[in-house]
């Protein structure tokens, strides 16, 4: 009765239908959108067998450029969300969370990686920095919302909300260079003699330097051209064109991959440019507002997709071990190195252990293990990786979105309380709990 075409441009037109509804939908309910699409594809591909099977490993050039631009807009997003400006003290939280917990969340899922299943250190290392970073894209439950244009607004940002967003903006980038080590590793060997030299000069140093840099540059020149040229005609603040942020992320993103720099960390450093230019301008909503749409549109494809390659055997093979280490990595290893990282802070307990527990992993891990495998030596270890990284995902977007919209109104409730107990006119967003 219905031809293939009809029945996919339907489910396209219902499910962008569901993207606008479900958000506002589900607001309070245990359950998030990332979780609907994830088994919407499960239902789908299990059902409709004539689909062609959605294998990242078959599909690896489309997974890769597919994830790539979802996570660039979803930085691009994050970095035009944020009204505080960059600084040592009022970044805090960020820095600790990328300079400490990071890390160690790389460490430790590597020693795991090689103990207990028995992987290379290649191997080992890179679905431990594929996993470290916490997702810009399906992290949204538990950022922070629209950027204002009214100044009194502009430190009202809640710590949980702040240090989750900025953590997600900068540390898909900062883990690209443990990624570049184990793709070095896997193909010139464990020798320091082989590999140190090119990985500190030109896969940390320069390719963060340019990266910040190029970022900065054009953030400064788009800036300009958004609210300061002298110029009436092309000053795009005044004609509220939204896809604008699109050109600004695909510019910036293209530029610095062209020169050898991170792209990720560019566009978000370009964003938050933008940002700190002219904060109280309602533009910045109007770039948000677009960048924001788009991303969900993306990101409804991708999880679909994700869907539906587990309803077609990505967990084909899977053994207890690996479960284990998936939930110890979801439940123990990223909340405890986060909440290390995080000791006398600004934040209190419960705002620490939120911090620490929202973890979320999802399209950037996608990207990575695609991206690696395309350029590196692992085909041995393949279907472990793409099982592992699959698995903490799934799990991620299931325990992270159930708990998302409790924790977040609950955590909400008690400054409201403490605010009003104290009654010194302090904000609740400012109020530590």
């Amino acid at each position: 009765m219905f031809d293939p075409p009809s029945v996919v441009f339907t489910a396209a037109g219902l499910a962008v239908f569901a993207a606008a509804l479900l958000p506002r939908l589900l607001m309070r309910a245990p359950i998030s959108m990332p979780m609907v699409f994830l088994g919407a594809g499960i239902l789908i591909f299990t059902f409709a067998e004539d689909l062609p099977d959605p294998d990242p490993v078959e599909y690896g050039l489309v997974t890769t450029h597919l994830t790539e631009v979802c996570v660039i807009v979803s930085l691009m997003g994050a970095g035009l969300a944020l009204d505080r400006r960059v600084g040592r003290r009022r970044w805090a939280t960020t820095w600790r969370l990328l300079g400490i917990a990071m890390p160690l969340c790389i460490l430790v899922l590597t020693l795991l990686g090689m103990w207990l299943l028995g992987l290379g250190v290649a191997s080992a290392l890179l679905i431990a920095a594929a996993l470290a970073p916490t997702d810009p894209v399906l992290a949204s439950e538990v950022q922070v919302g629209e950027p204002s244009d009214m100044e009194e607004d502009l430190e009202l940002e809640d710590e949980v909300r702040f240090g989750l967003t900025s953590e997600a903006g900068l540390n898909d980038g900062l883990a690209f260079p443990f990624v570049y080590l184990a793709i070095l590793l896997s193909t010139v060997g464990t020798a320091p003699s082989a590999w140190f030299a090119q990985w500190i000069l030109l896969d940390v140093l320069w390719r963060m330097i340019i990266g910040c840099g190029v970022g900065f540059l054009i953030g400064k020149l788009l800036g300009r051209i958004f609210f300061r040229t002298p110029f009436e005609s092309i000053r795009l603040a005044n004609y509220s064109q939204g896809f604008v942020a699109l050109a600004a992320t695909f510019l910036t993103y293209g530029l610095t991959e062209a020169v050898e720099g991170y792209g990720f960390i560019a566009v978000f450093v370009c964003a938050l440019t933008i940002r700190a230019g002219e904060q109280t301008n309602g533009y910045h909503g109007v770039l948000h507002s677009y960048i924001e749409q788009l991303e969900r549109l993306l990101t409804i494809v991708i999880l679909v997709l994700l869907g539906g390659a587990v309803a077609r055997g990505l967990f084909e093979g899977l053994r207890p071990l690996e479960v284990v280490i998936a939930v110890v990595f979801i439940l123990l290893v990223r909340p405890i190195t986060a909440w290390l990282s995080l000791a006398r802070t600004r934040s209190g307990p419960r705002e620490r252990g939120v911090l620490a527990f929202f973890g979320v992993r999802g399209i950037g891990s996608i990207y990575y293990l695609s991206y690696a495998l395309s350029q590196g030596e692992f085909l041995a270890d393949a279907a472990t990786l793409w099982r592992i990284g699959a698995l903490v995902i799934v799990m991620s977007i299931v325990v992270h979105g159930i708990s998302a919209g409790p924790i977040m109104n609950a955590l909400d409730r008690a400054r409201q309380r403490k605010a009003r107990d104290e009654g010194d006119g302090t904000h609740p967003a400012n109020v530590p709990v």
